[in-house]
This record gives structure tokens, sequence and C-alpha cells, in this order.
């Protein structure tokens, strides 16, 4: 008789950072933040539910959008990383389009809600990281709490895109200290002076200034 295999209903903190493709410590924070569902054992290792980890990957899977790859932390010099995180698809194009024409063509990432932003923040590691805070089903508040503490954060500059004022910031708990808060309309001038501050502090790859070629040299008349 053909053995019934059974599928196991949790993973350790390890394979569960496999499939989201983000670090051990990541999932540990996103266990004790409620993010993800898990108990520890009797001998205090953590178990995460397998059913969790599922509807994580499914609600950061934006329409469209191609599979979140892990990046492999690189030393070298290699374009800005700029990663958008807003619930508004017409808002994510124009930030791209406007991004990209930037004098440091900095690579431009979007997603659609904070649960996508969780997991290509942990993927991608963006050197800028721009968020609304009203979205639904994870707002931008909770998100950047979870973030506050997360290891793939720790050199990321985080800046706030949102039509709320002060007040309003307050009453939802307001945000994690260090974190500039910009009104809308996108102001597009202070996010580009942002992140050309971040490129000066860092190596980045930049485009290579376009050859001009020399006027021609006359030619003197040889005497006669």
């Amino acid at each position: 008789m053909k053995p019934i295999g059974i599928k196991k209903t949790f993973c350790t903190t390890r394979e569960a950072a496999e499939l989201l493709g983000v670090s051990v410590g990541t999932i540990q924070l996103w266990a004790e933040t409620g993010v993800l569902e898990a108990w520890k054992t009797i001998g205090g290792h953590r178990r995460v539910m397998r059913d969790s980890v599922d509807r994580l990957l499914h609600k950061g899977s934006d329409s469209g959008a191609p599979p979140i790859s892990v990046d492999v932390p690189d030393k070298a010099i290699r374009p800005l990383r700029i990663l958008v995180v807003d619930d508004d698809v017409n808002l994510l194009r124009l930030y791209e389009a406007n991004m990209s024409r930037w004098p440091m063509a900095p690579t431009v990432m979007t997603a659609s809600s904070a649960i996508t932003g969780l997991l290509m923040i942990g993927a991608k590691r963006p050197d800028l990281l721009v968020t609304d805070l009203h979205m639904p089903d994870m707002d931008g508040f909770y998100m950047l709490r979870v973030l506050r503490n997360t290891p793939e954060l720790a050199h990321t500059t985080v800046a706030v895109v949102t039509g709320l004022d002060h007040s309003e910031i307050a009453r939802h708990g307001g945000i994690p200290a260090g974190i500039e808060v910009l009104p809308k309309p996108i102001p597009f001038d202070r996010l580009q002076a942002i992140a050309t501050d971040i490129v000066n502090r860092g190596r980045f790859l930049m485009p290579a200034l376009p050859v001009t070629s020399a006027p021609p040299i006359p030619q003197m008349n040889s005497p006669t």
C-alpha cells in the first residue's frame, strides 16, 4: 500500500525565510509583531504556521508583477535602488516615470500594497523607501513600525508622502523618528534631493556623461 504523504502545517524560521526571500531575523521580527503566526517549542525553537506564510505570499503578489527574487548583498558599485509603496497604481506609474529620469539613473521598484512592500524590502534591500500611509489590508503606519527593527532596513532612508495632515498622523499613533513626512501632491524635487544626498554619501553607479566630439583643429597653411 502506497504511503500517504502528509503536508507539514508548520516550518522553521529558515524554511520560512527561504520561501519568502527574506532573512531569518526578519522572519523572527514578523513573528513577534504578528505578521506571521508562530509559536515556540519547549526547546525554544520558533515554528511558523505554513498557512500564514502562504497567505503572505499570496497577498504579496501584485497582479501582473514578476516574482520577487532575492538579491545577494553586494559591495560593488551599483545603481541606487528606490522602492515606492502606494496603493494607487496611477501614482506608481507617475513615480516610476519621473524618478527614472533623475540624473543618477536609479533602479525604481514599485509595490501596490504594504505586504508586497515588506517582501520587496527583504528581498531587494532598497536604499530609499518612499511610502504612502493610508493603504488597505496593512497600512503604512503598521508597516513602518514593523520595519523599524528590520535588519534589511538598517541602511535604508525612508520618506513618507501622504495626504494626511500632522493631526491625523498623530491620531494614528505617529511614525518612527527620523522619517521625513512630505505632503501630496508628490514633491519630486525634494525626493530627488534626498536621493542625491544618499548618492553623495555612498558608492553608486552613475551614468556616463555623453562624449562630445572635439571641434576639428584648424590646419595651418604651409608657408610658400
